[in-house]
């Protein structure tokens, strides 16, 4: 009974909530999120950053027709949550030209920004709350769990191990594995030496080049103030035959699946990830077509079991009160900078193929989903290299010290012109293995020299199409 008023009371307070918002003040709320090391930090500063400076934007028709009058940051709306660190990433990116850290746990923003309506009945001020919720993409593939046993799971993650290019990663996992014996009586000493060993296994997933499409469980990986804990002890079984004993290893290895499932994924999709309006995935496609068609068909599968978590559909009042929907998802392919203009529509062209068979299904249910090439943070500029009677198509910054292109390394303070390679003008052709796994030059350049102004403010962050997905994002909202 207490349970049940529980839940009731919880229910009347997200409606008064809810209802406060949608009647009271118009709110957006947007999710960020995007797979390991896909630029998930720096486009969420990005954006804060373009629209609190009010910079430029041609795509981002607010600001291209002189209605955006200011963004200013507000206090943010939900007390649990840490807030998003948008001073620390600025200075990192225009003063140090450092990337920020990465993000390794949830965070949020508001924003209250003002505008000037379009003509008609609605003309005149307004001001939207854009509150924009910053999450490691590891948490998203958890979401498929929620509906999976344990046997399943652990035959699903050790079919993983044949996949191309796993076999020496998994090697000591497997080695592990193969000494357990699923029937034997429970010990904490061995499902944590099992648990270890896995864990292992999934930093040197996240490390190779395959690290676009992460193994779930995500919180392994990034364990926060849950570290040491039993839900974040387990690790899959071979030979499991259901139902499992409650009393050996494997029945102790389900239950921790299921407190996993229970204590940390369930809470995230309820409290955070369907309550999302709208939703970017950032993705860096490169990394995959760098590393061969197995891992693009990884990322293909990763991108389409995303998709499958969210909540779609077209958003009423009544449904946003009670079932709310994400009803516009945007699927970005970062680090556009690193290839020549020629290569952007390529680029867009292979993410739009991967997500294809993801977005008739997404649509049919009356959500928009789109795709978009682009840099946050653009730390390049386009330019030519004679090679002999060829002129290549290259880009130009300044490399990060340590890195290097064949037989040079650099120091981190000079430039250097890259030729990176060339896309397939037919996106099919990546997937058919016409890129040979390695032959793309992508060094990890650092920000661009972003000078402040006449005033002491910080400069313009140049970027390559994220005008575009603001507008995808929030044009609609602010018109």
């Amino acid at each position: 009974m207490n349970s049940f008023a529980a839940r009731a009371g919880s229910a009347v307070k997200a409606f008064a909530e809810a209802s406060s918002d949608l009647l009271i003040q118009p709110t957006l709320r947007l999710g960020v999120t995007g797979l390991a090391r896909s630029g998930k930090t720096v486009f969420t500063t990005a954006l804060i950053h373009h629209l609190v400076e009010a910079h430029a934007l041609p795509a981002f028709a607010p600001a291209h027709e002189g209605r955006l009058r200011r963004a200013r940051l507000v206090p943010q709306p939900d007390d649990d949550l840490p807030r998003f660190p948008f001073e620390e990433h600025v200075a990192a990116l225009t003063q140090e030209r450092l990337w920020p850290r990465s993000t390794d746990r949830i965070s949020q923003f508001r924003l209250a920004i003002e505008y000037e309506r379009k003509g008609g009945w609605r003309s005149g001020p307004g001001t939207l709350m854009l509150d924009v919720v910053d999450y490691p993409g590891e948490w998203l593939l958890d979401l498929a769990l929620i509906d999976q046993s344990y046997s399943a799971w652990s035959r699903a993650t050790i079919s993983g191990t044949r996949r191309s290019g796993r076999a020496a990663m998994a090697a000591p996992w497997l080695a592990t594995l193969k000494s357990l014996d699923p029937k034997a009586p429970l010990d904490e000493m061995v499902a944590e030496r099992a648990s270890t060993a896995f864990k292992a296994y999934l930093s040197a997933l996240r490390a190779g080049p395959e690290s676009v499409a992460t193994t779930p469980p995500g919180r392994f990986l990034m364990p926060g103030d849950l570290a040491g804990s039993p839900a974040l002890t387990f690790a899959p079984l071979d030979n499991l035959t259901d139902p499992l004993d409650p009393g050996s290893l494997a029945g102790l290895m389900e239950r921790r699946f299921e407190a996993y499932k229970a204590k940390v994924v369930e809470p995230f999709f309820r409290n955070h990830f369907q309550r999302v309006d709208r939703q970017i995935v950032l993705v860096d496609v490169l990394a995959a077509v760098d590393a061969g068609p197995a891992a693009l068909a990884e990322l293909e599968e990763a991108l389409d079991s995303v998709l499958l978590s969210f909540r779609i559909g077209r958003n009423t009042i009544l449904s946003r009160l009670f079932a709310p929907r994400t009803e516009r998802i945007l699927f970005a392919a970062t680090k556009a900078d690193h290839l020549h203009q020629t290569s952007h529509d390529r680029l867009d062209a292979l993410l739009r193929l991967l997500v294809s068979r993801a977005m008739r299904r997404t649509e049919a249910a009356g959500a928009r989903v789109g795709t978009v090439a682009l840099a946050s943070v653009r730390a390049t500029r386009e330019t030519t290299i004679h090679d002999g009677a060829e002129i290549l198509r290259a880009v130009s910054g300044t490399p990060e010290a340590g890195e290097s292109v064949g037989d040079e390394t650099f120091d981190g303070s000079s430039e250097a012109a890259i030729f990176p390679g060339e896309l397939p003008e037919r996106p099919e052709a990546v997937l058919e293995g016409a890129v040979p796994p390695g032959s793309l030059r992508f060094p990890r350049f650092r920000p661009p020299l972003v000078k402040p102004d006449a005033l002491g403010r910080p400069g313009h962050l140049p970027q390559i199409r994220l005008d575009r997905a603001m507008q995808f994002l929030l044009g609609d909202k602010l018109s």
